[in-house]
């Protein structure tokens, strides 16, 4: 039988990325590589996929993708190549008042696929928030319930996004961004932004879908938030995927 798709996973190696404030982020990934196998052979040559990383600059962007992923086609003679690095990017943050800052990370992963001349990317990034209920808020006497949602960011390309405006568009979708150091006074302003604009998982998801629906370079989107609820044992999600016509 044909086999889809076989190769290695879980390999450890350094990774640079694009930052767009310092231009280049030195990280660590752990990557996947494989290829399709035709029912003719047995099996691939594993060592090959190590071999194509090494001879690889570790530069993650479309270009150094490309190259990486046409390696492998031809190392392995395969008509498919199949590529995954996930990474931590990291960004720093200031505290709203307090001016302190703390370095944020941010689950990232970089997928890349190539069969013909022009390989198929796929970007997915987690962004933590912060959510006030509005229902809470409008019951209750005094405060309301608030909690993190884990805002999951999917999306192909068409052209360049930088991972920084994507965090921008989850976190301007939750009631407050998540903050890696804050003072008392950072607190005060927190929590009394997010009180006044409470928002349920639905409201996050549309805010954030609306915003990539307005970057033309983004050609299929797929937005999920996970509320994890901090009064019910369960968790609220809400989920949105668009292809561009």
């Amino acid at each position: 039988m044909e086999i889809d798709r076989v190769g290695v996973n879980g390999i450890a190696l350094p990774l640079v990325v694009s930052d767009k404030a310092n231009g280049r982020q030195h990280t660590v990934a752990l990557a996947d590589l494989g290829v399709d196998l035709p029912a003719a052979y047995k099996g691939t040559h594993m060592s090959r996929f190590l071999e194509a990383l090494e001879n690889w600059n570790k530069e993650l962007n479309y270009q150094g993708l490309k190259q990486l992923l046409l390696d492998v086609k031809t190392r392995l003679k395969a008509r498919r190549a199949y590529a995954c690095f996930r990474f931590t990017y990291f960004l720093p943050k200031t505290a709203p008042v307090s001016g302190i800052q703390g370095l944020a990370g941010y689950a990232c992963a970089l997928t890349g696929e190539l069969a013909e001349d022009k390989p198929e990317m796929r970007l997915d990034l987690e962004v933590p928030v912060m959510t006030v209920c509005p229902c809470s808020k409008a019951i209750s006497r005094e405060g309301a319930h608030a909690q993190r949602a884990m805002v999951r960011l999917s999306l192909r390309m068409n052209g360049f996004v930088w991972i920084e405006e994507l965090v921008e568009v989850a976190e301007a979708a939750g009631s407050s961004p998540v903050y890696p150091v804050l003072k008392r006074e950072d607190e005060k302003y927190v929590t009394e932004h997010s009180f006044a604009k409470p928002c349920f998982v639905e409201d996050v998801v549309r805010g954030a879908a609306l915003s990539m629906e307005e970057r033309p370079q983004i050609s299929w989107f797929r937005v999920e938030v996970e509320s994890l609820e901090s009064i019910h044992p369960h968790n609220a999600f809400a989920c949105i995927e668009r292809t561009r016509g």
